[in-house]
């Protein structure tokens, strides 16, 4: 009988194209949308996930997010180094510059400034030059996307491709020179602004003259020690706020969700994809169900149960279900493949996203075999016979 089943599937290939693009067009939305959704998130907290060794960030109890950054007395530092379980403490700044390219053009970027001695901070992968090298006269490193893209120099000639940063070149940072000494690659930020890493010390007299220049202090807990005690005891002694990175990555991405609507929009998307998707599905699988109610009405006539006859249909309904969740997902895959790494749309796909998507798809086959299910167990094999 299912075998039978299958064939009736298939011998209607127009009703059968049909439902499958249907379930295939609900499944790209509901697996591209909320990935592209994650991956606009996780950006927001992007600089937390690259420099990934301190246990605790110290920062403002105001500060509310990682770029609403309340600028510290340098003597916080110190501070936070005196206390029990900090094996060690280096300063971070966090800024907002702007630079002058080659042609008189002006960028905005990012800058952080690292820690002189230990460069704790820095980026995590090098393409070109070393870290090392920020200790040398008016040196900066500069990410990947902002090299290549908002930073590189003009085209030689009109209507030519830019030519990408490279080490040597030159940089101006509030009338003060700069040397790209590194190409560095980097976590795409919320706002895809080219970044720029250097020393505190070269940072700090980049920035404007402001008596508060410090952004956070970044915080190794000793062997033995527990993170949140020291936390704790860091915000007591100091009166600062001390968070973990995972818990600083919460508060961030939480600011983020209450405070726009990203999460509104893209889940408006997947609601109406669920919505098409199970109207469509339903509609094409119902029709089919009923232009095959005669042979149905045969299976009952020569003694077929309800169950037998439940069972061809949720057959169908699954293999459609199947076959159009992996045209989909495929479809998705590819798509997040051709934009990862980049700094414009991307999307993330994980193996939650695609076992949640399957599940929300197999409700809509179920969903689609139940209306069916419920034409043919009222059935009548007389009704057939009659025609």
């Amino acid at each position: 009988m299912i075998r039978i089943a299958l064939k009736m599937l298939f011998g209607d290939r127009g009703k059968y194209l049909g439902i499958v693009t249907g379930i295939a067009l609900a499944s790209v939305l509901m697996i591209q949308q909320p990935g592209i959704m994650i991956s606009i998130f996780s950006r927001t907290y992007s600089f937390i996930t690259d420099i990934g060794l301190p246990d605790i960030w110290v920062m403002d109890p105001m500060v509310k997010y990682f770029d609403d950054s309340q600028p510290l007395l340098d003597t916080a530092l110190y501070r936070v180094r005196g206390v029990q379980g900090v094996q060690w403490a280096v300063p971070l700044y966090k800024g907002g510059q702007r630079l002058r390219l080659a042609d008189g053009q002006l960028v905005s970027a990012v800058m952080l400034g690292l820690d002189d001695a230990t460069l704790i901070g820095g980026p995590g992968e090098m393409l070109q030059g070393r870290l090392a090298d920020l200790r040398l006269p008016d040196a900066v490193i500069v990410d990947q996307a902002g090299a290549t893209g908002r930073l590189a120099r003009p085209a030689a000639t009109a209507g030519g491709k830019p030519v990408p940063l490279k080490v040597g070149d030159l940089l101006e940072i509030n009338d003060q020179r700069a040397v790209v000494v590194g190409i560095a690659r980097a976590t795409a930020t919320f706002q895809s602004q080219p970044i720029i890493y250097t020393t505190y010390t070269r940072a700090t007299s980049y920035a404007l003259a402001e008596r508060k220049l410090l952004s956070y202090v970044l915080v190794k807990v000793k062997p033995g020690e527990s993170a949140s005690s020291v936390a704790q005891r860091i915000a007591h002694d100091t009166g600062l706020a001390a968070r973990s990175a995972d818990e600083f990555k919460r508060m961030t991405l939480r600011y983020f969700i209450d405070n726009t609507s990203i999460l509104t929009n893209f889940g408006f998307v997947v609601v109406v994809g669920f919505i098409v998707g199970a109207a469509v599905t339903g509609q094409i699988f119902y029709n089919f169900t009923l232009d095959n109610l005669r042979y149905f009405g045969v299976f009952k006539a020569m003694g077929a149960t309800d169950r037998m006859l439940r069972a061809m249909i949720l057959v169908q309904a699954l293999l459609v279900g199947f076959v159009g969740f992996g045209l989909g997902a495929g479809v998705t895959a590819i798509f997040a493949a051709a934009t990862r790494g980049g700094t414009g749309l991307s999307m993330t796909l994980d193996w939650q996203l695609l076992v949640g998507s399957a599940v929300v798809v197999g409700i809509i086959v179920l969903f689609a075999a139940l209306i069916s299910l419920r034409r043919v167990k009222q059935l009548e094999p007389a009704e057939v016979f009659k025609s």
